[in-house]
């Protein structure tokens, strides 16, 4: 009688940084790692759902609250893993902001709010874990199709998102000498707790989630559990051959 001898674990013995990994795309890929045998530490605003999420992904998990957007909580947190004895195999750099805004209404204050969390604070961010970082390392970035699409209404989140995309070019090549990879990838849309959080009253979110899903191919919108999936092959040494690369995840929205 054969027997199936058990795949091992990707991730095993091995400790990942998830920002904003409490809810939607960053929940998603915390769990997916922690399956994969990972030592996860997620990261967001509200301390109560990060615990929620610790408790479930088990005693190795470790959940601190850290503001995406500050940069001063950015060497904080990478001050914390140090002192804790964490050095990391993967980063999925996900926390970010999402507001709509016709170009006449946009402000300095929604520029200056959007390209802090999604440009400024992920920089910054990277750049203060660089020394926790072990050689192999991946870094996975969540850019966007927005960055591409021209979508109405969405000129300063994209151009956010546009700027993210391109570090991941100039930061392979800076950090390759060091034996880290790093990646993007770009959801299109994708059923999570941010189509909540677009500045819309309820009438105006339905009514953008339906003509956005009439322009999706497949037809409807993407899981979480499906970004993920691409954010775990991106961060395992399967992948190590992938740099600098930005994959899309839009059901076809943006290529047909």
């Amino acid at each position: 009688m054969s027997t199936v001898t058990p795949q091992p674990r990707r991730f095993e013995g091995k400790s990942v940084l998830v920002t904003g990994g409490s809810t939607g795309i960053g929940l998603a890929a915390a769990r997916a790692f922690a399956a994969e045998g990972a030592r996860v530490v997620i990261t967001g605003r509200d301390a109560a759902a990060l615990e929620q999420v610790a408790a479930e992904l088990g005693n190795q998990a470790l959940a601190l609250r850290n503001d995406a957007g500050d940069v001063d909580a950015a060497g904080e947190l990478a001050r914390t893993l140090a002192a804790n004895g964490i050095t990391l195999d993967a980063v999925f750099v996900n926390a970010g902001s999402a507001k709509l805004a016709p170009m006449e209404a946009s402000t300095p204050q929604l520029w200056d709010q959007l390209f802090g969390v999604n440009v400024r604070g992920p920089y910054f961010q990277i750049q203060a874990l660089v020394p926790l970082l072990n050689k192999g390392a991946s870094i996975v970035l969540n850019g966007s199709i927005n960055a591409h699409i021209g979508m109405p209404n969405s000129s300063v989140y994209a151009a956010s998102k546009a700027a993210l995309i391109s570090l991941a070019k100039t930061l392979s090549a800076e950090l390759l000498p060091r034996g880290v990879r790093v990646n993007v990838v770009s959801p299109g849309p994708v059923a999570t707790p941010l189509y909540g959080k677009l500045g819309l009253d309820a009438a105006a979110l339905d009514a953008t989630a339906a003509q956005i899903q009439n322009q999706i191919p497949l037809g409807r919108f993407g899981r979480p559990e499906e970004i993920a999936a691409t954010v775990l092959h991106l961060a395992a040494a399967e992948s190590a051959f992938i740099v600098g690369t930005e994959i899309v995840i839009d059901g076809g929205m943006s290529q047909l």
